[in-house]
């Protein structure tokens, strides 16, 4: 996947966006409520998950199922929806598979 840059995203990028994504979630009441629900964690236990390697690339995935959710993030983040899935492309460890 490629940036705006026409460089493939690396890990730290996709880390960024991930983590922006995760702090608007925290924002919102309701929709960190429905993200808990969807990652099957506590309030109490994000801190600890988000060291763990595809706690990110799921946090993305949350993005990618709920497109006007998806699209509010970009609008306020000033990044196209593409960038998202190559943020969870290079958070996936770039295997096809998890494309």
């Amino acid at each position: 996947m490629k940036n705006m840059q026409g460089k493939s995203l690396s890990v730290e990028e996709a880390q960024g966006i991930a983590t922006e994504a995760l702090l608007q979630l925290s924002r919102d009441p309701e929709q960190i409520g429905r993200f808990l629900a969807f990652s099957g964690i506590g309030p109490d236990m994000i801190r600890a998950a988000a060291s763990e390697p595809g706690f990110l690339a799921g946090v993305l995935e949350f993005y990618m199922m709920d497109e006007p959710l998806l699209l509010a993030f970009c609008e306020n983040s000033s990044i196209r929806p593409t960038m998202m899935a190559a943020a969870r492309y290079a958070l996936a460890g770039g295997s096809p598979d998890d494309a």
